[in-house]
Order: C-alpha cells, then structure tokens, then sequence
C-alpha cells in the first residue's frame, strides 16, 4: 500500500503563549485534492506554510510520501507553489517565467523548452509564450503561475487561496480550470481558500478549520448535507437555527424529539456530539433551500408562520426572509422556476421542513 503523499502528525505551531495550530493530524492521498477552509486567523495558511517549509513547526511531524521533511529547506521537498499574488518576474515573459524552475534545477535547454511548452498548453496558453505578465489578464497570470508549479512536475501541489485577487465570474471560471488540470495531471494538490463555494466545487475532500484545529473532515456531499459541529454548519452555506428542548436522551446519529416554539418535532443528533440529555437545550437546524412555502400543515417534519421581512430577487433563485411570532428570523432560498411568485414585506406565509432534513445541536458549545 501506498504512503500518504501528505501526512500531517501532531502537528503544532505556537509564536510565544499563541497558538497558530494546535494539534493536526490529516493525511492526503496520492492524487487527491484536498482543501483547507476555514475563516482568517483559523491556522490554514500556516500550516501550509508548514508544510511548504517556510515555517518550522513548534511539535509533530510532516511526511511526504512518507519521508520526514519538516527539517528540510523548501527547495528539497518536491512541491509546486502556487501564491496568491501569483509572484511573477514582470522583465520575463510568460515562457521564461514557466521555466524559471527547471533552470534553477539544470533541466537540459531542449527539454526544458518542451516541458514548458507542454505546461503552457495544458493551461491553455500555448500561443502566451512570448508576452510579459503585464500583458496578461489576471486569469492569464494565475494560469502562468499554475504552469511554472508543474513544470517541475512535483509529488505535490500547494495553492495558497490562488483566486482571492480575481473577480467573482473570473474565479468562478478559474476554480474549474483549476479543478480540470489536477484531474489531467492527476496530481495531489492542497488547497488553501475561506471560499465556501470554492471549496464545494474542487475538493475531493475538504478540511474545515477552527482556532488552530480540524474541526471536520470530509467529502463535499458529507460537509453540507451533514456538518458534524454547529460552527461548520454555520460556516458552510447558510443554515438556520431554532431553539428547542430535547424530550429524550439521545447519542450522536440518533434521532430524538425536540419540543420547540412550533411544535414538538424530530431530528437527527450532529456526529460530533457526545450526545444530548433530555430536559437539556438544543438548536434544531434547516438548511434555507430545505424550508418550503406551503398551503396545508405536514403530517410530519417542522411548520412554521412566518411574516415576511424581506424579499431578494437574486435571478437565479429568491431569498425571503421571514420572522416568526417567537421572534426567530429564517432564511428561505428556493430556485427561480420563471413563474415569479411574488412576495412582499408583511406576507404571512407557512414554511414547512421533512424530518430528513432537520438536525440537531446541543447548545453546550458544539
């Protein structure tokens, strides 16, 4: 069996009494995309740094494909950079800068020459060569970045949040790009980003951070549909909350009845929990694309009434935004089916949700 091309163990990393990490253990397959998200500050980008090798961890181990390199300077650990400033030399063109790397590692000229352009044209800039970057859009020059990060044809791909300085169609378009070219390469790519979206459409996994820790880890599908903890349900889309009581003990993955301000309903315990004491306070969460506008009560599942604050147009889908008499504002999304319903600020509207969809929080923390 193969080694992990990224093995992270115990990993730490402390500047005086704060701490950047605390603690990661994480291993990337070889040919994976995996993704670090999380909010500013959380300890994704030092620890790509750490493992980058611009920064020297306080404690722990990193392994790449199963060597121990977290003593060894970044030029001896066969990875490709990507930054997000994209760090290209402005008098070199476009050619010139994709080789930098093989001159600095003494790849014969002619090979060299082919390298490069077999990297231009894997990200579609065969016909670039010869320009600079200031000749360059902004996709083009992430592009010439990404090329001078394969051409050295490394074990391993770093990108540290490439698409932060494009613009929102722009990275859009980019991620996918991004995406197709690991899937060509077949390359084990980390990616460092604080976009949701970005995350969801490239990662084959993804590791949501939190103060230093992995707070989850897992496919796209199992991040959203199922957030082990409150703060990655939160920080995953948008999700709302509701207060209730739990009628039951119950562990995590269990179902248990919650006695809320509309109604006694029923869902499933987050995974991360160690469970929930009956009599004690938990949040039942719905995701907005979840809740429905309906005539008629359900047998089964979350109702509530609701008088409409404010409605959002957004072209391809409508957002209302809709407070209950308990004072609980929720979040409503659903996809433009070109019939235009309309709504308008003091609407009473019901918003029901399934069982299925309902999952529960204790509201100690987790």
């Amino acid at each position: 069996m193969a080694d992990p091309a990224v093995e992270l163990v115990d990993l730490h990393k402390t500047y005086g009494s704060a701490v950047a990490v605390g603690g990661i253990n994480l291993t990337v397959e070889p040919g994976e995309f995996l993704t670090l998200l999380g909010p500013s500050g959380c300890g994704k980008t030092t620890t790509l740094s750490m493992i980058a090798g611009f920064v020297e961890p306080t404690s722990g181990s990193i392994r790449l494909g199963g060597r121990s390199v977290e003593k060894l300077p970044p030029f001896r650990r066969d990875i490709g950079l990507v930054f997000q400033d994209y760090a290209l030399f402005p008098h070199m063109d476009v050619a010139t800068n994709v080789g930098f790397g093989l001159r600095m590692r003494h790849v014969e000229k002619k090979e060299a020459a082919r390298r490069v352009a077999e990297a231009l044209e894997l990200v579609q800039l065969g016909h670039l060569g010869n320009r600079r970057p200031a000749a360059l859009s902004g996709g083009q020059r992430q592009r010439v970045a990404l090329a001078r990060a394969l051409v050295i044809r490394p074990a391993v791909l770093l990108l540290d949040e490439p698409l932060s300085n494009l613009d929102l169609k722009l990275r859009e378009e980019m991620r996918l790009e991004i995406s197709a070219v690991q899937r060509r390469t077949g390359i084990t790519t980390v990616l460092v980003t604080h976009d949701q979206g970005e995350a969801l459409a490239v990662s084959d996994r993804i590791a949501v951070m939190r103060a230093g820790r992995v707070e989850q880890v897992g496919k796209p599908g199992e991040i959203y549909e199922s957030p082990a903890t409150r703060f990655v349900a939160e920080f995953i889309g948008s999700m709302n909350f509701l207060p209730g009581e739990a009628l039951a003990d119950a562990h995590a993955g269990q179902t248990c009845a919650v006695r809320t301000a509309h109604g006694v309903v029923e869902g499933k315990v987050a995974s991360s929990a160690d469970g929930i004491a009956r009599g004690s306070s938990v949040s039942v969460a719905v995701r907005p694309e979840r809740l429905r506008v309906v005539e008629q009560a359900p047998s089964d599942g979350l109702m509530i009434e609701a008088k409409i604050e404010q409605f959002v147009y957004l072209g391809s889908k409508t957002e209302l935004h809709a407070r209950s008499a308990s004072g609980t504002l929720y979040l409503l999304e659903h996809a433009n089916d070109g019939l235009r319903q309309s709504y308008a600020a003091g609407d009473i509207i019901r918003m029901t949700a399934a069982k299925a969809d309902l999952l529960l929080f204790p509201d100690s923390g987790s």
